[in-house]
């Protein structure tokens, strides 16, 4: 394989032919072992190309065409450090992917990538939205999101994603889990607003590469603050879903919010989160795993982000939360096990008739109805998030109003 591979290449430098038949989109699937990774390649012309991996919310990733003919195609994708050659055999172009030391098979068919995802909103919608922007000042960021407001609504959460950078609705595998909320509560009289984290989407600045927890909890309090100057709402809460879940209970502990809703946020400490997340996923061979182990592996990334949340212990903020709280998480989830986290919230948690702690049975880190809870399943299940999830946020944030 790796022989072909240089021998096509070799073929690239010395021509190229016209290839009306290859211009266009392909999209496919590539199997990584784990999980599935959808790629959509775009073939402009004859010299240049644009890569989408939409499970990982990267999009017109810039490529080169080094080889092109009626029937075959070879291009380089710098960002990735990938190739990918293929050729055309009955209507589909079958090849190689290849990074790094990896060289899997990759087959892509000619269109857009199809999905079905039936709880993405379609318009028309009943209520109505508004494009806004807030600013975290001290961090130089402007964060650009989605305001639904639906008629009379007095109380609005602002919705924070989980880790990495992610756009407004949270999109992994195609799914739009914060869209899917959003309309729901719309159409129950509850306004939100979902924003791209910085340095995504529409949001402009903000430091990344050192960005840690705390930092993108000053971007959700600049959001609260909007909001609450806005002076549009009797209610400012906040939704967070995983690391968005630790934001919620640092607000919470600073008064700065009426209300909470975490969905599967972390509520021991980081390093703890990390050594039954990775048993819960390596299985056997993570029974060995110990809390040195991880903060080892940890301490060796000098990665801001992870030293901060493998140290950062939610239990001091947790117990100074006056405000109602609802917390979910999934018996299947093996990103924040369940049976570690829901403990500790009920340990910590104010004793309140509106506190409410559940653990959904058979559903995973993403709420959604499962068969082993692993991430390589989340782009397989065509549910974005469970419809009694979606039920009971409606229905406590009602009761609350």
């Amino acid at each position: 394989m790796k022989n072909g591979l240089v021998t096509l290449m070799l073929v690239a430098t010395a021509m190229t032919a016209p290839a009306q038949n290859i211009r266009g989109t392909w999209s496919g699937e590539l199997d990584a072992g784990v999980m599935k990774l959808a790629l959509v390649l775009h073939v402009d012309n004859d010299s240049t190309c644009r890569l989408d991996s939409p499970d990982q919310g990267a999009e017109d990733l810039a490529g080169q065409v080094a080889y092109i003919s009626a029937d075959s195609i070879l291009v380089r994708m710098p960002q990735l450090v990938a190739l990918y050659g293929g050729r055309l055999v009955n209507g589909e172009l079958r090849g190689t992917f290849v990074q790094g030391l990896s060289a899997l098979p990759l087959t892509l068919k000619q269109g857009k990538l199809a999905r079905k995802r039936p709880q993405t909103p379609q318009p028309p919608f009943p209520y109505q939205t508004e494009e806004v922007t807030f600013v975290n000042e001290q961090a130089g960021a402007a964060l650009a999101g989605t305001l639904t407001m639906p008629k009379g609504a007095t109380t609005v959460l602002l919705m924070v994603t989980g880790s990495g950078q992610q756009n407004r609705d949270e999109e992994l595998f195609g799914h739009k889990p914060f869209a899917v909320i959003a309309d729901y509560l719309a159409r129950r009289g509850i306004a939100t607003l979902r924003y791209d984290d910085r340095a995504t989407g529409q949001s402009k600045g903000g430091e990344v590469k050192r960005a840690t927890t705390k930092d993108y909890a000053d971007d959700a309090l600049a959001g609260i603050e909007w909001l609450r100057h806005s002076g549009r709402f009797g209610k400012v809460g906040v939704l967070g879903h995983s690391e968005g879940g630790s934001i919620a209970f640092m607000l919470g502990a600073q008064h700065k919010v009426d209300l909470i809703v975490c969905m599967a946020g972390p509520a021991v400490k980081g390093d703890s989160v990390l050594l039954e997340q990775n048993k819960a996923l390596l299985g056997d061979a993570g029974r060995n795993l110990t809390l040195e182990t991880v903060r080892a592996q940890v301490a060796a990334m000098q990665n801001p982000w992870y030293s901060f949340f493998m140290d950062y212990d939610p239990q001091p903020d947790i117990a100074r939360i006056s405000c109602p709280v609802m917390a979910l998480n999934g018996s299947k989830d093996r990103q924040v096990v369940a049976s570690q986290n829901m403990e500790a919230l009920r340990r910590w948690l104010p004793n309140s008739r509106s506190t409410v702690i559940k653990e959904y049975p058979g559903l995973n880190h993403l709420f959604q109805h499962c068969r082993t809870g692993m991430p390589a399943e989340y782009g397989e299940i065509e549910e974005t998030i469970s419809e009694e999830v979606l039920q009971d946020m409606a229905d406590w944030l009602t009761m609350l109003k």
